[in-house]
């Protein structure tokens, strides 16, 4: 099979910072680096679109830029040492490699290795790939171990965008230990909320959806959320004080309203995580205001986050809300996705 790969791959690619209201992504060709015996290579079915890809595209980008990172395929080259064989459905998410032989590497945390790889934009020492391109493309090469094997249930248009936005509010879920005992906030309802909420429900939590609005009231308890929080409405906001365990921020809003709203409503000892990207950076926060709580990030997850989060997807039935696109209409895709036309999350097929 592998005869049939072509020697440049092709994808929709930015050619310069895309920061007007159209965003326009033309055909570039490269072509990809060595193949090494841990690689493999997968013919792409489908790529999820994801608020960091378009937030690449608006940036200065050092060439022809393919973004895509939830991407889902058919292994066509299987390197001795990728732990796969040809003919397997495997998805890549954010991640494309990692050092393998660091302290976070070794304890299974290689998302966040020094040396970790992103699916596209990462430097690379090659004559003829200077950095990552993604997956919106026709093929796609990266170590094998980060490919994850897709289970038979689930389809893949809807396991492409667990292969990030999933992933994403699935590990803080798993190592800040939700549970039945756990009551847990979801800030923001959109392409990682949405899941977010059905991953939280599962863990046995009791689940308050959080928005700027009451526009999506009835989306939040069809996913699973016990309660609800407008925090435009203050007196409701105020009835709210200290009630949360965790929060799951998923909002990129550049006024978040961190210090005036989410830190209030969590209990002592609570924990709030940020997990959206903001363009002009976050609140500044004093010793003051982080009396009894923490506020942290996490990124993505692990293989063995990956592989956790799936066998939840299949336990619970738990499924991302999906719109299809071709992905010859990716620069549509990616101009209605900034006008907020996703509920809650595009898919671009090949």
């Amino acid at each position: 099979m592998s005869n049939s790969i072509p020697p440049q791959f092709t994808g929709w690619a930015a050619y310069s910072p895309q920061r007007g209201d159209q965003i326009e992504l033309k055909p570039h060709s490269y072509m990809p680096r060595k193949f090494e015996d841990d690689d493999v290579i997968i013919k792409v079915e489908c790529c999820g679109l994801c608020g960091s890809d378009v937030h690449t595209v608006r940036m200065e980008t050092p060439g022809p830029t393919i973004t895509g990172h939830e991407i889902v395929g058919t292994v066509v080259k299987a390197g001795p040492k990728s732990e796969h064989k040809v003919g397997e459905r495997v998805g890549f998410g954010g991640q494309a490699g990692s050092c393998r032989s660091c302290a976070r590497c070794k304890d299974e945390f290689e998302n966040y290795c020094p040396q970790s790889q992103n699916a596209f934009l990462s430097p690379l020492e090659s004559e003829t790939q200077p950095y990552t391109q993604g997956g919106f493309s026709d093929y796609y090469q990266a170590k094998g171990h980060f490919a994850i094997k897709i289970p038979d249930e689930v389809s893949s248009v809807d396991a492409a965008p667990l292969l990030c936005a999933g992933v994403t509010v699935f590990t803080p879920l798993k190592h800040y230990k939700a549970g039945p005992s756990v009551k847990v906030g979801v800030v923001g309802i959109g392409g990682l909320g949405h899941v977010g909420l059905q991953f939280a429900k599962a863990t046995g939590a009791h689940v308050t959806a959080i928005s700027s609005s009451s526009s999506k009231r009835d989306d939040a308890a069809k996913l699973g959320a016990d309660a609800y929080l407008d925090t435009s409405d203050e007196e409701a906001v105020k009835a709210a004080f200290s009630t949360l365990d965790l929060i799951i921020c998923t909002s990129y809003q550049d006024n978040m309203p961190l210090k005036e709203v989410y830190l209030p409503l969590l209990r002592p000892l609570g924990n709030i995580v940020i997990l959206g990207l903001a363009e002009s950076g976050y609140p500044t926060l004093g010793v003051w205001d982080l009396l009894g709580k923490s506020v942290t990030s996490s990124m993505i997850g692990s293989p063995k986050d990956h592989a956790d989060m799936f066998a939840a997807v299949v336990k619970h039935n738990i499924r991302p809300w999906v719109q299809t696109r071709p992905m010859a209409e990716a620069s549509k895709a990616f101009t209605d996705f900034r006008k907020g036309v996703p509920k809650y999350r595009f898919v671009l097929t090949a």
